[in-house]
């Protein structure tokens, strides 16, 4: 029997959503430019004021002539840098004219500028902001010429200046002598060629048509398998994210895009899941994939990337992450509504599963009728437990609560508290997949009390703030030191927790946000900043730890209807005395 159009696009994508998650990390494990262990390891050192261990990074790379890792270790180190340089200036002290302190001071420069800028529009740039921008650059030129002296056979100064002639405009021989000096380097660089790709974009100083031109002939000169192979996605991103697919009236003619898309799909092939070298190509594919309208292959690369999101191609359409999250999640909406609802599944996993690189972030997705395990996870909402309980009746979920302090309640997800082999509600699989923080976004709307929610993801921390169904702010403290806020982002999210409770001074809970030991430790401290009660003694160390807490109520899952029947019978009662009709 087949579906009617239409009829069954809500129905089908509660039925197979949660397959289209199958050896999918979940949100909290996603990390944009994720360093590896090596480079985390450096950029912990770093912090603390160590440079040598930087330093003897670096020089690995070069000896090793890995530009690869050097370009992405560079920019790593520069990014650090730009907030954090107590150790660069030790570094400058002690080794004053080492190549691979050149080079990363040379990206310093370049991030400087670009910060000031920022990656908009041009439209949506200030005056002010170009000048300093251009002024930035136009200093920095020495700093990068040093880099590409001290570093002979490099391609990755010459990316760097390629950066450089972009952002000043400089004229067409300057930038054909720096990618021939980097090609004389390493004929196949990827970084280098991606450089060139964004000066011949329309938007820059070329042409659709010459952009094109020039990462297909890159490409097709690369070695078999090589990640230079996929660079005409970088050309599909910049073209297909203005021009809608298979638009006659376009430039370029859609079948070129479906060919290099379909050329990427092959090439992702050749890598296994969670593979870092493809993770810059699948990144761009996936994306040529969703403005293709192929989202069912989407998925899958989707899969494959793990928790490995890029910068780009995603910061074209707003900060990276979300967007990353966003368009995965979109993807799979898609592919459940249109998995037929009889006799109809969700495709397999290609790939069989993750590498052991990404193995523990990949969730399995139980079959159904066994019980969800509990998320680490847990909220303050800034009210009595009355009045949470009636908020929380409407989220379908089956929830546990226990009383605060100073009249707050404490709220959990309690999927153990449901009966073996029950379906799942409508409103359970549209919340429970993202989670507490989901379900609080839920339940706060229309609330005036602020919802704090606390997530525990492997060693991390994390707390999002949540008033009227909005988001206010969120942070988290990482396990390791390499990941703590800039000054400013801890400041920002300190002023909004605080003004949330009431708090005059931020700057007590600023410092605590920017806490590099134990987090759980850090966790206690906010609260505690906040005037708050401390969290569960067994959050952090085992699931539900409302269970057994003093005062601790069930609020069981119920049907959407059942849930409005009873709100509007407890505030009926509360303006009347007493009862309403019943819901038919």
């Amino acid at each position: 029997m087949g579906d009617l159009p239409g009829v069954f696009a809500l129905p089908r994508m509660l039925r197979h959503f949660g397959a289209t998650g199958e050896h999918m990390p979940p949100d909290g494990a996603v990390e944009v430019d994720a360093p590896d262990s090596a480079l985390r390891t450096a950029l912990s050192a770093a912090r603390s004021g160590d440079w040598e261990p930087v330093a003897e990074l670096m020089a690995r790379t070069r000896t090793a002539r890995d530009w690869d890792r050097r370009n992405r270790y560079g920019a790593g180190l520069a990014e650090l840098a730009l907030h954090h340089t107590g150790w660069l200036d030790g570094w400058h002290r002690k080794r004053p004219g080492d190549p691979d302190l050149a080079l990363v001071a040379a990206q310093l420069e370049i991030s400087r500028a670009w910060e000031i800028r920022t990656a908009a529009r041009a439209r949506h740039v200030s005056r002010e902001q170009f000048q300093a921008f251009h002024t930035l650059l136009r200093d920095a030129e020495p700093v990068l010429r040093t880099a590409a002296d001290l570093n002979p056979g490099d391609p990755v100064p010459w990316r760097i200046l390629i950066a450089h002639a972009m952002g000043l405009g400089a004229p067409r021989p300057v930038f054909e002598e720096y990618l021939a000096r980097g090609r004389e380097a390493d004929p196949h660089h990827l970084g280098l060629h991606a450089s060139a790709v964004q000066y011949l974009a329309q938007k820059w100083y070329g042409s659709h048509a010459e952009m094109f031109e020039f990462a297909e002939s890159a490409a097709t000169a690369a070695p078999e398998g090589s990640p230079l192979r996929g660079l005409p996605l970088h050309a599909v991103t910049e073209y297909a994210v203005e021009h809608e697919a298979g638009s006659k009236r376009g430039p370029v003619d859609w079948s070129r895009i479906e060919g290099h898309v379909e050329a990427g799909l092959n090439l992702s092939a050749g890598y296994g899941p969670g593979d870092r070298r493809a993770s810059d190509l699948r990144n761009h594919l996936a994306l040529g994939l969703i403005r293709s309208k192929r989202e069912a292959e989407a998925l899958e690369v989707f899969r494959l990337i793990g928790t490995d999101a890029r910068t780009f191609p995603w910061a074209y359409l707003g900060d990276p992450r979300e967007i990353f999250l966003l368009m995965r999640r979109g993807v799979r909406v898609h592919v459940a509504r249109r998995t037929p609802y009889f006799n109809g599944s969700v495709p397999a996993p290609a790939s069989g599963g993750a590498t052991d690189a990404t193995a523990s972030a990949v969730p399995a997705v139980p079959a159904e009728g066994t019980v969800r395990p509990a998320a680490m996870a847990v909220a303050l909402a800034g009210a009595p437990l009355r009045d949470v309980r009636e908020a929380v009746l409407i989220t379908g979920t089956t929830m546990r609560l226990a009383p605060a302090r100073r009249g707050g309640t404490f709220v959990e997800i309690a999927p153990s508290a449901d009966p073996p082999g029950r379906r799942k509600g409508v409103r359970e699989t549209l919340l429970v997949e993202g989670g507490l923080p989901s379900v609080a976004r839920t339940f706060s709307r229309g609330a005036k009390w602020p919802v704090l929610v606390a997530v525990k993801e492997g060693a991390d921390y994390t707390l999002h703030l949540y008033r009227d169904g909005r988001p206010v702010t969120v942070h988290a403290w990482w396990a390791d030191p390499a990941e703590m806020p800039t000054q400013e982002e801890a400041a920002e999210r300190a002023t909004a927790l605080a003004a949330a409770y009431g708090i005059p001074d931020p700057r007590p809970l600023t410092a605590i946000l920017r806490g590099t030991g134990d987090p759980r430790q850090h966790l206690d401290e906010a609260f505690a900043a906040l005037g708050l009660p401390a969290p569960p003694a067994g959050f952090g160390h085992r699931p539900e730890p409302l269970a057994g807490e003093p005062g601790a109520q069930l609020v069981e899952r119920r049907s959407f209807f059942r849930a409005i029947k009873e709100t509007l019978a407890s505030e009926g009662d509360q303006a009347s005395g007493g009862e309403l009709p019943p819901l038919s």
